[in-house]
Formats: C-alpha cells, sequence, structure tokens
C-alpha cells in the first residue's frame, strides 16, 4: 500500500475515533471507498475490510448486542 492511501486510512481513523455512532463511521468509510471509485481506483483492502468490520458493527448494534 502506498504511503498516500496509510495517510488516508490513518486520517479516516482519526475521524472516525471522534464519532460514537458506529453507522457515522461507515458512512465515511462507504464515502471514501465512492472516491476511489469515482477516480476508478482500486479500493484499498484495508478499506475494503474496515467497511465489513464496520458494517458488522452497525449490524450488531441494530440488533441489540
Amino acid at each position: 500500500m502506498s504511503e498516500q492511501m496509510q495517510s488516508e486510512i490513518a486520517n479516516l481513523n482519526s475521524q472516525m475515533e471522534s464519532l460514537d455512532d458506529p453507522r457515522q463511521c461507515y458512512a465515511l468509510v462507504k464515502e471514501r471507498i465512492g472516491q476511489y471509485s469515482a477516480q476508478g481506483a482500486k479500493v484499498p483492502d484495508d478499506l475494503a475490510r474496515l467497511e465489513r468490520q464496520l458494517l458488522t458493527e452497525c449490524l450488531c448494534a441494530s440488533q441489540g448486542r
């Protein structure tokens, strides 16, 4: 992974730390993935993995777990 991608993911993580709601974090990640897709760039594996993890957290939270 390039340094720029690592920097972007680190920046995204720091933004998510200030949020308490996993749905807001998921929305941030989806927005970033959308930016990669709009540019025709490959979505970094770490970002895709983070999206899946946050989706799982959102689903668990909606089920009261």
